[in-house]
């Protein structure tokens, strides 16, 4: 995929690792070998000693080696707001947090409604040689809502998967045929569930908090609403859907209940919907401020059991970069939007290490488990793919720092937060595109 390819013949040997497959639910002491781009063989049997001469060898001191993370909702900014955030600075981020692939969102300037945008994206991607990057293609034209865009040809040209990115599909005419179109050519669209004429105008969720710091509710019902309106034409058109970022608990509910009666739709979540709780705007926190909003503590609760119950079936970072002049504002006129490339792994490790999953399950929900909702190769260990991994270490503890993050822009909602589980180095296609021990050196 990179310009920056490795030597067919370079091998490298990666022992004394315990290794890590959620999808094979492989947890065992061993090590794996890369040839070129690809893995070449892993296993418990591949130790430091009796390998090949010709063999680099690279002790990972027992900490885990697993696929690298597939993040399926990152928005990168470029092109058109390169001020926020670029396919550079992202790359960069997302292979400090471990992330070997990622799909970014099709609301840029101009909007990845044509065949031409989703080839510069690709192109500079493969140019950079950092994290592997696909594009959701718009549902509609110029995001307005109004006419289907091309889904078949932007799909022929690379496209995953079809959202109207942070905005909702608000016609149900427009989001009927859009399901309809996409059932017939085997496409998947992705909704960003909220009723805008409920959530305009809204700074956080409605309710005690927001009445106290005097500031505008989004009620939770905005995201409901939409999730069961969709419900009901996935029956009518027999389509397949997925709903982002979901963060209430009558969504997840509703979710529930229609995978019960055998609907094909699917669900994520994020990092700051488990995590934290409308709490956190505490006194006006801008970095707080999220689409959709922080909700209450029994929200969150509820995120977490859907996670638990396969209701939820990935975690991807909504990553959203906005510069400092759209956050250093009042609560009311700041933007909405958090990163979170560089803090999706140690974050969602909260999980394990409060007891609320295993390991491998959080592994699952950020690697494979986004890797077939969209289709993509990555998220699991076999010969013959690609060499995209990460070692990193569970227990390691830091402290999240926004100026100490190499993404863009620094509105992270996990300022000051102290985490466990760092990112020792990540590969892609064989490469070591990011090492923590080089990166404190500061090179």
């Amino acid at each position: 995929m990179s310009q920056k390819s490795v030597p067919e013949d370079r091998r490298v040997a990666y022992v004394n690792a315990r290794l890590l497959d959620a999808a094979a639910r492989l947890d065992q002491p061993g090590g794996l070998i890369t040839q070129g781009e690809l893995i070449a063989d892993f296993g418990p049997h591949i130790k430091a000693v009796g390998l090949a001469a010709d063999i680099e060898v690279v002790d990972c001191a027992g900490q885990c080696l697993s696929p690298g993370l597939v993040d399926m909702r990152v928005q990168l900014r470029e092109p058109g707001e390169e001020h926020k955030g670029t396919l550079a600075s992202g790359g960069h981020a997302a292979a400090a947090g471990g992330i070997t692939s990622l799909v970014c969102l099709p609301n840029t300037h101009p909007v990845i409604d044509d065949v031409s945008i989703v080839e510069f994206v690709a192109r500079r991607a493969r140019l950079l040689g950092l994290t592997k990057v696909y594009t959701y293609g718009a549902v509609t034209k110029g995001l307005e809502g109004q006419e289907l865009a091309e889904m078949g040809l932007l799909a022929e040209a690379g496209a995953v998967a079809f959202t109207d990115g942070a905005k909702a599909v608000v016609s149900t005419r427009v989001m009927r045929h859009a399901l309809d179109y996409a059932r017939t050519f085997g496409l998947l669209i992705v909704q960003h569930p909220e009723e805008p004429t409920l959530a305009q105008g809204g700074d956080m969720n409605a309710g005690e908090m927001a009445t106290r710091l005097g500031l505008r509710g989004i009620p939770a019902v905005a995201e409901v609403i939409m999730v069961e309106r969709d419900l009901r034409l996935i029956e009518l058109t027999n389509g397949r859907l997925h709903f982002a970022h979901l963060s209430t608990a009558a969504a997840i509910e509703a979710v529930r209940r229609a995978k019960a009666a055998g609907l094909a739709v699917t669900c994520d979540t994020a990092p700051p919907y488990f995590a934290l709780n409308e709490n956190a705007v505490g006194d006006y926190r801008t970095f707080a401020k999220l689409s959709p909003p922080l909700r209450t503590e029994k929200d969150r609760l509820a995120v977490i059991e859907g996670l638990a119950d396969g209701t939820i079936d990935a975690i991807g970072s909504d990553h959203t970069p906005e510069d400092e002049d759209s956050k250093r504002l009042p609560f009311a006129q700041a933007a909405f939007g958090g990163i979170g490339l560089e803090t999706l792994l140690a974050v969602s490790l909260e999980l394990y290490h409060n007891g609320r999953a295993s390991l491998l399950d959080v592994l699952g929900w950020l690697t494979w488990r986004p890797a077939d909702l969209l289709h993509l190769s990555g998220g699991r260990f076999a010969k013959g793919a690609a060499a995209d991994l990460m070692l990193f270490d569970p227990d390691r503890p830091w402290q999240v720092r926004e100026h100490e993050l190499s993404s863009k822009s620094k509105n992270t909602p996990f300022d000051y937060r102290p985490v466990q589980g760092r990112v020792l180095f990540t590969i892609v296609d064989g490469r070591r595109v990011f090492d923590l021990t080089r990166a404190k050196r500061g090179a």
